[in-house]
C-alpha cells in the first residue's frame, strides 16, 4: 500500500472539522498539519483533532516539506491568494467553495495551476453524494419528461453579528456562503450555462437574503432563494413535462441512506439511495486524481463558470437589471 497523502489545512475554520472526519475514513489520506496565524490556536486545534503538526503561519506550513496536499477553507476573500501561494509552493489544492471572490480571480488561480502543473479542485462536497447519480440516471432516461424548471432553497439564521460571513471585506454574504450551492445545482441539472440572470436582495453590510433566477439556452429556467437571516430551509425540486423530483435534503443528503421523491402520472414514490460522507468522497476523488495523474471529477473550468454566474447575479441585484452572460 502506498504512503498516505499528507494533508495540510490552512486555518482552523469550522468546516475543516468535516474534512478531517472525511479524511479519517480514508486509508490513503491523513491530516498531517494545520496552520493558523495564531500558533496557540493551531496547537490547540491540532491537539483536539490528533494532528501531528501545528504551524504559526500559512507560509511556514506551505514551505515545510511535511505535506503533500492543501485544503483551503480560509475566508472567501483569501481563497485566491493562498491557493496561488500553495500552488507556487508546488502543492496541489482542494479549495473550499465558493472557489474565489470573483470569476476573474478564479481564472487567475486556474492559470497558475496550469503553469505549475499542480492539481486544483473546488470543494463542492454535496455533488459527490450517490443520490445525485440516481437523479442523473432518471433525468437521462427522461422519467419526468423534458426538463422545464429547477427550484432550490438554502437558508439559515446567522446569530453571530461578528461572523466573518457578514463582512463584505471578506467576500461574505448569503449568495457566496449558501446560494453558490443553488447556482451549482441549477447548472449541474441544466447541463449548460445560463444566458441571463436576475436577482433581488435584502442587504445590510452584505446580501443577507438573495433571490435569483437563471435562464438557460435549452429553455430550462431556474430560481432559488438563499439567506442567512431566515428560518433554516433546504429544498430542491426538478420539474419536467411529465413529473418532478423533490429532494428534501439536497446539500446534506444523508450518511446512512438518502431519499428523494419522484412524482409522475398522479403517483408518488420515495426513492432511496445509499448514504455517504460527501467530504470523504471528495477527498477520495482528489487523492485518486493526484495518485493517478488523471483529472478530478469536476474540472476547474466548472468552478470558474459558477463564479461567473455569481458575479452576474450580484451585478443584477446591484443595478436592478437583467444581466446577460457571454457564451
Amino acid at each position: 500500500m502506498p504512503e498516505p497523502i499528507r494533508w495540510g489545512i490552512l486555518s482552523t475554520a469550522r468546516i475543516g472539522r468535516s474534512l478531517i472526519r472525511g479524511i479519517g475514513r480514508s486509508r490513503e489520506n491523513v491530516v498531517q498539519a494545520v496552520a493558523s496565524r495564531d500558533y496557540s490556536r493551531a496547537l490547540e486545534w491540532a491537539k483536539e483533532h490528533g494532528i501531528p503538526r501545528a504551524f504559526g503561519s500559512y507560509d511556514e506550513m506551505l514551505g515545510s516539506g511535511e505535506i503533500d496536499a492543501v485544503y483551503n477553507p480560509l475566508p472567501n476573500s483569501l481563497h485566491a491568494e493562498w491557493t496561488i501561494r500553495a500552488l507556487e509552493a508546488g502543492l496541489p489544492v482542494l479549495c473550499e467553495k465558493p472557489f474565489t471572490a470573483t470569476a476573474e480571480e478564479a481564472r487567475r488561480v486556474a492559470e497558475v495551476a496550469q503553469r505549475t502543473k499542480r492539481l486544483l479542485a473546488e470543494a463542492f462536497m454535496y455533488r459527490h453524494h450517490p443520490l445525485y447519480k440516481r437523479v442523473d440516471e432518471l433525468l437521462a432516461e427522461k422519467v419526468i419528461g423534458e426538463l422545464v424548471a429547477i427550484n432550490s432553497t438554502f437558508t439559515f439564521r446567522l446569530e453571530r453579528d461578528n461572523d466573518i460571513r457578514r463582512l463584505a471585506s471578506l467576500a461574505g454574504g448569503a449568495l457566496m456562503d449558501v446560494g453558490c450551492y443553488c447556482v451549482n445545482l441549477s447548472r449541474k441539472v441544466a447541463r449548460c450555462e445560463p444566458v441571463r440572470v436576475h436577482a433581488f436582495e435584502r442587504r445590510t453590510t452584505v446580501d443577507d437574503t438573495l433571490l435569483g433566477s437563471l435562464e438557460f439556452p435549452n429553455g430550462i429556467v431556474a430560481q432559488f432563494e438563499c439567506s442567512m437571516e431566515s428560518h433554516a430551509r433546504s429544498y430542491a425540486e426538478i420539474i419536467g413535462t411529465k413529473g418532478m423530483i423533490e429532494i428534501p435534503a439536497p446539500w446534506y443528503p444523508g450518511e446512512d441512506r438518502a431519499q428523494f421523491i419522484l412524482r409522475r402520472d398522479g403517483t408518488e414514490e420515495t426513492v432511496w439511495t445509499e448514504g455517504a460522507d460527501c467530504f470523504h468522497l471528495e477527498v477520495e476523488d482528489f487523492s485518486r486524481a493526484l495518485r493517478t495523474r488523471t483529472p478530478v471529477r469536476w474540472p476547474i473550468e466548472e468552478a470558474i463558470a459558477n463564479m461567473a454566474v455569481i458575479d452576474a447575479l450580484y451585478a443584477s441585484a446591484r443595478d436592478g437589471v437583467v444581466v446577460g452572460l457571454a457564451q
